[in-house]
């Protein structure tokens, strides 16, 4: 834990704090992804699990003290990605270079690379993030990642969202 900042350790307990939900000074693990994802980490589910966070509420609990050095092991982690990774990855399909890459593109990347999606999961994400498609089919790649990467929580953690965006100051 030596390698985080002071201000690390700010930014960390003020995001752990937000997910602190009965002030008792503990989070349920099963938060711990969402608060890395609210510190500008992009942690992979496997990782999230294998750092100590679970898949369903109430199982573990988490206080402040514990969940550092599983902030300071994410921030170590290079298996995880950002925004400038990920709109490198898009613009393989961006055939034109022109910004623009086909919906239906898209929508077979999320169902198929990287950690599989659902595809109930995939038609929220485009609902929520994509925008229409112009007449050709194409869509414009990089408003869509930067909805993903500031954190598309899903229908059901849609009010956690600017709580989560709070926590982490913009860095640029």
């Amino acid at each position: 834990m030596s390698d985080l900042s002071k201000n690390d350790i700010e930014r960390a307990t003020f995001a752990f704090s937000i997910y602190d939900f009965d002030g008792s000074g503990k989070v349920d693990a099963f938060n711990v992804g969402d608060i890395l994802r609210a510190l500008n980490s992009n942690p992979t589910l496997a990782t999230i699990e294998k750092l100590g966070g679970t898949k369903k509420k109430g199982e573990k609990k988490l206080t402040i003290e514990e969940f550092l050095p599983i902030y300071s092991q994410c921030k170590k982690d290079k298996d995880q990605g950002g925004y400038e990774d990920f709109l490198e990855c898009l613009k393989l399909y961006d055939k034109a270079e022109n910004g623009l890459m086909l919906g239906a593109e898209l929508t077979h990347t999320l169902l198929a690379l990287g950690e599989k999606l659902e595809e109930k999961e995939v038609n929220e994400i485009v609902k929520d993030c994509m925008e229409p498609e112009d007449e050709d089919g194409m869509i414009p790649y990089a408003s869509f990642l930067k909805k993903m990467v500031a954190g598309w929580q899903g229908p059901q953690k849609v009010a956690a969202a600017p709580a989560a965006a709070e926590a982490a100051p913009a860095e640029g």
